[in-house]
């Protein structure tokens, strides 16, 4: 049975160890021999804990044989992207900054699942700090695409869906501040899962953005997310953005029909914001008559262009990873990548002025969508297309477009991420079920009831034993011409920089040009016809009161 475990859901593998069919241990040596035999390729793991895994395997084993049964995360391995916190274990977040960050206590999510009694297999591969693209001059090589090598995971969340696609793991964390859960689990083929902010802790976790971080799963099937979701939701102090809910059973969910939903289509994402490829427009219209099958009733329905919330996401989030980085940025700025810098160094340009406005902006994105949640119970929009070559990735693009995925980051609604269908070169395709805040329930049975109808998810990357990672000629660091931006340009981006107290080199001032005139396209976009009274996003607000004393 070993070499099957690695095809297996937690769902199967947890019904296998509850009755004793299957020891933890089994399960983590047969994993074990699959990273050490595969990740040569995938390159998903940075760190891997194979002795602590096999210590918490055994306690498990027996804790289990005691009648001491933890419920379905007990004994089964997990990864965690490398901005998780784990005690005495490096979290490096894959950035030369961070090479001997050895941190003194857990994060809330890893104690979660600790004490759910799952096992930590390793630390996974990541874009440095959460954020920038596929760099190769970082002290780690980028992970890679299973469906194909030469081809990209998707990020930030690169080896944790690498590592579930290949069948390295069953259960990884991943981050999304901007897509970085999902994308992984399009580009790989996998199921993951972005919750409502706030619903799962960040206390732990290296900061890519205050305003936008979420954490959540990646796994084989939707299944596997509503229970790792079991473990990990829930309100903690440690997290300032936390909010206390009550934790709804969220398999109870699943299995049920699609009749009586009614799900709004966001056609318009997909064929005008950005339009998609022949194979992500018709693998979109089989999968919206699926859900018509199953019961549901669909209508299609508009939000803004996806560009307008690109701005102002861009504008909050790059300005907030700029101060968590800026002292480092000062102080050491060749140790970060040239990827993370081409995205950070342009955020200068951008002025508290601009973030308030874009903040305030934010927050009626979110009241905007208030209507829409009366006339349906989800949404539907298209995932990414296939993944491309790495070869093919530019810095500069991460300023140069919007993408299909962050508007949901803005509204901070849950997203379920899902295959539905295989693109012309092979490579996997997906979309997205967007619910109402707090509506994981509902879009994890739609996605279930999905999945359940068709025969995407069990398709699985055919690698190859012993093969190894192919030659990607690394992208070059600048795209456009050095002179491209103007004399006035240049000379606001020069005292932008100063003033930020960044000292740069000829590259990286050439990195900051190269962005520029896309930041301040951005700036000049944003609305800023807001009344006195209109708040921001970020306005406070007191945690949930204890109960009376006395």
């Amino acid at each position: 049975m070993a070499t099957d475990l690695h095809d297996l859901s937690i769902a199967e593998l947890s019904n296998l160890i509850a009755a004793r069919k299957l020891s933890p241990v089994e399960l983590v040596e047969a994993l074990i021999q699959r990273v050490e035999q595969y990740d040569g390729q995938t390159h998903a793991f940075i760190t891997r804990t194979f002795d602590l895994a096999r210590q918490q395997a055994r306690v498990a084993e027996t804790e289990i044989a005691a009648g001491k049964y933890r419920g379905a995360l007990h004994g089964i391995p997990f990864a965690l992207k490398d901005i998780y916190d784990t005690k005495g274990i490096l979290t490096s977040a894959h950035s030369r900054v961070f090479i001997d960050r050895i941190p003194a206590e857990d994060a809330t999510t890893t104690s979660r699942l600790y004490d759910a009694g799952a096992v930590l297999l390793g630390k996974l591969a990541t874009h440095e700090m959460a954020h920038a693209g596929p760099s190769f001059d970082l002290p780690w090589p980028p992970a890679r695409n299973p469906w194909n090598l030469a081809h990209f995971t998707g990020g930030s969340s690169s080896g944790s869906g690498a590592a579930v696609a290949a069948g390295l793991i069953p259960l990884a964390l991943g981050s999304d501040t901007g897509g970085s859960i999902r994308g992984p689990a399009s580009l790989c083929g996998v199921v993951g899962l972005m919750p409502t902010f706030g619903l799962v802790s960040r206390a732990g976790v290296i900061t890519n953005s205050y305003t936008f971080d979420h954490c959540g799963p990646l796994a084989r099937t939707v299944d596997d997310c509503a229970l790792a979701m079991e473990a990990l939701a829930g309100y903690d102090p440690k997290d300032g953005g936390s909010l206390s809910r009550p934790i709804p059973r969220y398999r109870r969910a699943l299995g049920q029909d699609l009749r009586g939903l009614k799900i709004g289509v966001l056609r318009h994402h997909w064929e005008q914001d950005v339009p998609a490829s022949e194979d992500v427009r018709r693998a979109m219209d089989a999968a919206l008559d699926v859900l018509r099958r199953l019961g549901a009733e669909l209508e299609e329905c508009r939000v803004r262009p996806l560009g307008s919330y690109f701005d102002v996401k861009i504008i909050i989030a790059e300005s907030e990873i700029f101060s968590v980085h800026q002292k480092n940025l000062i102080a050491r700025p060749k140790d970060f990548g040239a990827d993370f810098r081409s995205r950070a160094l342009p955020s200068v340009l951008f002025t508290a002025n601009d973030y308030v406005q874009a903040s305030r902006e934010h927050r009626r994105m979110m009241v905007e969508m208030e209507p829409l949640y009366d006339r349906f119970d989800a949404f539907v929009t298209a995932g990414m297309g296939e993944a491309p070559r790495l070869s093919d990735y530019r810095s500069v693009s991460f300023w140069q477009k919007p993408s299909l995925l962050t508007a949901w980051n803005v509204t901070g609604q849950p997203v379920l991420a899902l295959p539905n269908g295989v693109g012309r070169n092979g490579l996997p395709l997906g979309m997205q079920i967007v619910g109402r805040p707090f509506g994981e329930t509902t879009i994890l049975r739609v996605g279930h009831a999905y999945e359940r109808a068709t025969e995407w998810h069990p398709r699985r990357p055919p690698l190859v034993h012993g093969a190894t990672a192919p030659d990607v000629t690394p992208p070059p660091v600048l795209s456009e011409p050095r002179d491209r931006v103007d004399a006035e340009t240049r000379d606001l981006c020069v005292k932008a920089a100063r003033r930020a107290g960044l000292q740069l080199d000829d590259l990286m001032l050439a990195q900051l040009l190269e962005g520029a005139p896309y930041a301040l396209g951005m700036a000049r976009r944003l609305r800023r016809d807001h009344d006195p009274h209109h708040e921001p996003a970020t306005v406070f607000s007191f945690p949930p009161s204890r109960a009376p004393e006395g």
